[in-house]
């Protein structure tokens, strides 16, 4: 049987706070036309920038709490939650006016969106859905966390989650998705956080507008807040954050979501995964640790005497970070000018290893495979000791925030575990002209 395309028949509006901003916000739902997709438009800028929502631009925000998105210098975060209430009900085109950077937060779940919707009408458009089918698995696992789709007629989705946590543990649970299973048994699991990780995010300027009204908290031993909605509340919320994040894709999915452990970076890394393999871009793979040398040239285009690192030795998709180290020698070309009689390694140079190995994550990246990460930016850059002939270069980079065609990564670098140097990176990606 044929499914047509829907959209909301007339619009609805919902007030409230920012889960992170704790600003007054709005989100307005309104009438979209065939093949539109799901838009946000950022109503409190001038020019009210559309941002359509696609893998393609999709931020790894540094906290990886949240899933972000972008155009241009226009953002909008925290997005999960309404876009799994659209794809929950089957919405295929939708216009999402927000009043600041993210929409409110409501109850910390997605049901609010939902009645929203429902209360505002749905209708069929006369164009047919076009779904992302699979004929064999696709995969993605990376340090415990996995995800995966297998081919099915419908959409299920099973979740496990392994928290070292009385009272969460280790629970699963599995649901055939369909409009009415959704808002029955999904859409109302609220969004959570641990007690202990509260103070550090709202250092980071983060869940100003955070509250036990608006998510569970799990303190020390036990839940914070009164009741739960269903006992397996956290492990729903897991499921409807990936029926959020799997809107990236862009179109409805038939197939069996298996997802452990996985969370927001890690989603938007699996609709990049599948995007690739369905578009026939999957590259030669990730590379084995450690990286040799000779590894090392085939991902980066510096060569003597100007490649910095010599072997990479860890690199974490989960949290986007890499470790990479050099070993200085009296051989190395730049001690034989800096200086001849006190061997020091400049401190550009230390940035530019920095850089380099963040380029082996960049660049080893579905979909960055064979570009060129361009250094276009230093900020906070520190030296605090020399580096000499003997040392040990430690080098440790993490993916800040990365777009389609940008990246900012943090890093440092340590010898006999003192910090030595450090440095926020900023990078420009382009493709490899040879």
């Amino acid at each position: 049987m044929v499914e047509y395309q829907k959209s909301i028949a007339g619009e609805a509006s919902i007030s409230g706070v920012g889960v992170h901003t704790g600003q007054e916000t709005t989100i307005t739902f309104k009438p979209a036309e065939v093949d539109t997709g799901i838009r946000f438009i950022r109503t409190d800028l001038p020019d009210r920038p559309v941002i359509q929502v696609k893998a393609d631009n999709a931020v790894l925000e540094e906290s990886l709490f949240l899933t972000q998105l972008s155009s241009g210098p226009s953002e909008i975060k925290t997005v999960e939650h309404v876009l799994a209430a659209c794809t929950g009900l089957g919405i295929d085109n939708i216009i999402l006016e927000v009043s600041s950077s993210e929409p409110p937060i409501c109850d910390g779940s997605a049901l609010p969106f939902v009645e929203a919707i429902q209360k505002a009408g749905i209708v069929t458009q006369d164009r047919p859905k076009q779904f992302i089918e699979v004929t064999e698995p696709i995969w993605l696992y990376e340090n415990g966390l996995e995800l995966a789709i297998i081919p099915s007629p419908r959409l299920e989705i099973t979740y496990k989650i392994d928290y070292d946590h009385p009272a969460v543990g280790i629970r699963s649970a599995s649901f055939l998705i369909n409009e009415e299973t959704f808002v029955e048994k999904i859409a109302p699991a609220r969004t959570f956080c641990f007690l202990r990780d509260v103070d550090i995010l709202r250092q980071q300027g983060k869940i100003k507008g955070g509250s036990l009204e608006n998510a569970i908290v799990i303190g020390e031993h036990d839940f914070l807040n009164e009741e739960l909605r269903f006992q397996d509340e956290i492990v729903r919320h897991k499921i409807l954050d990936v029926m959020g994040d799997l809107a990236l894709i862009g179109k409805p999915i038939r197939g069996h979501i298996i997802a452990v452990r996985s969370g927001h970076a890690f989603n938007i890394r699996f609709v990049q995964k599948v995007l690739n393999t369905l578009n026939g871009k999957v590259g030669r793979g990730v590379p084995k640790l450690p990286i040799s040398a000779d590894e090392i040239r085939r991902i980066l285009p510096h060569r003597y005497p100007f490649l910095l690192i010599d072997r990479v030795v860890d690199m974490d998709y989960t949290n986007m970070s890499v470790k990479a180290i050099k070993n200085l020698s009296n051989n190395e070309e730049f001690f034989n000018g800096h200086f001849p009689q006190e061997p020091i390694m400049p401190g550009v140079l230390l940035i530019e290893a920095m850089a380099q190995a963040g380029g082996v994550l960049l660049l080893s990246l579905d979909g960055n495979r064979g570009k060129i990460a361009y250094l276009v930016g230093v900020d906070n850059a520190k030296v605090r000791r020399k580096a000499v002939p003997g040392d040990q270069l430690v080098i440790e980079t993490k993916i800040l925030k990365l777009r389609k065609k940008a990246g900012k990564v943090e890093s440092t670098v340590h010898v006999d575990g003192n910090l030595i140097a450090e440095a926020n990176l900023f990078f420009s990606l382009g493709e490899d002209v040879t």
